[in-house]
C-alpha cells in the first residue's frame, strides 16, 4: 500500500494512492474524498453466499463491527483515496506477515490490504464481559500486508517481556502482538469505584502493546454535565 499522512501530524488524514485495478479495505463511513477510485459496500466476511451473510452478521453482533466494509478500486494509474478517521489522533502502518500478526481493540481498524485478513477469536467469558470489547471475540489478524490503526490522541508503544507484565487501562488499549498472553480484571476496589481505573488489561510474555494517550469514555464523561438534557 502506497499512502502519506496529510495535514496535522497530531490529527492526519491518510491519502492512499492505488494503481488500476488495486484495491483495499477501509473501515464503513472513512472515505473523506477519491479520485478515479470505485467505491462499494462489501459483506464483512471472507465467505460467500448465505454463509457470507451469516458470517457478517454474526461478527456484527459478537464483536460490535459493521457487518459491511467498503472496499476501495482503483480505475486508473493515478486514483487516489482520502481516509479520514472518526476519531481525532495519530494513525499507525502495523505491518503483518507469517508470525508476526496482531489484535485489535475494538474501532481501531482503519484500513488494510487486501492480502491481509482478519478472524474473531473468542475470549473466555470473564474477558468478554469484562472487557469492553463489544463481545466474546476480539480480532486478530492474518495474511500478509498493511494495517493501518487509528487512536484518540497519540499512539505509544510498550514493549512487555517475560520478567516485566504491564497492566494497562482497556480504553488506552489499540492493538498487540497476537502471541502476547493478557487477561482482563478490574483494577482494584469494588468494580475501581476506589481508584476509577476500573478495567485494565494484564499482558504477559514477549511483544509490543500499542497505547493510545487519551481515553474517549472519560472525555464524553468530562463533557455530559455540560450538555443540555431533554428536560431543558
Amino acid at each position: 500500500m502506497k499512502y502519506q499522512m496529510l495535514g496535522d501530524s497530531d490529527c492526519p488524514l491518510l491519502h492512499v494512492e492505488l494503481q488500476n485495478n488495486e484495491s483495499i479495505k477501509i473501515e464503513r463511513g472513512a472515505m473523506a474524498y477519491v479520485s478515479n477510485v470505485e467505491i462499494e459496500g462489501k459483506m464483512n466476511s471472507s465467505k460467500k453466499g448465505l454463509g457470507g451473510v451469516l458470517g457478517a452478521i454474526g461478527r456484527s453482533m459478537t464483536s460490535g463491527e459493521s457487518v459491511f466494509i467498503t472496499h476501495a478500486t482503483g480505475k486508473s494509474s493515478d486514483a487516489y483515496i482520502g481516509i479520514a478517521p472518526s476519531i481525532p489522533g495519530k494513525i499507525k502502518c502495523l505491518q503483518v506477515g507469517g508470525m508476526t500478526q496482531y489484535r485489535l481493540n475494538t474501532g481501531a481498524f482503519l484500513a488494510c490490504d487486501m492480502s491481509v485478513e482478519y478472524m474473531m477469536k473468542s475470549q473466555n467469558v470473564g474477558k468478554a464481559f469484562f472487557g469492553g470489547t463489544g463481545g466474546f471475540f476480539v480480532m486478530e489478524t492474518s495474511g500478509e500486508g498493511d494495517v493501518l490503526v487509528n487512536a484518540f490522541g497519540d499512539l505509544l508503544m510498550l514493549h512487555v517481556t517475560p520478567d516485566r507484565p504491564i497492566t494497562i487501562d482497556n480504553e488506552h488499549v489499540v492493538a498487540w502482538d497476537a502471541s502476547l498472553n493478557y487477561d482482563i480484571h478490574i483494577a482494584s476496589g469494588t468494580f475501581g469505584f476506589t481508584t476509577g481505573e476500573g478495567l485494565v488489561n494484564e499482558f504477559h510474555g514477549e511483544g509490543d502493546v500499542w497505547i493510545q494517550t487519551r481515553n474517549l469514555h472519560s472525555l464524553a464523561d468530562a463533557v455530559s454535565p455540560f450538555l443540555p438534557s431533554s428536560n431543558n
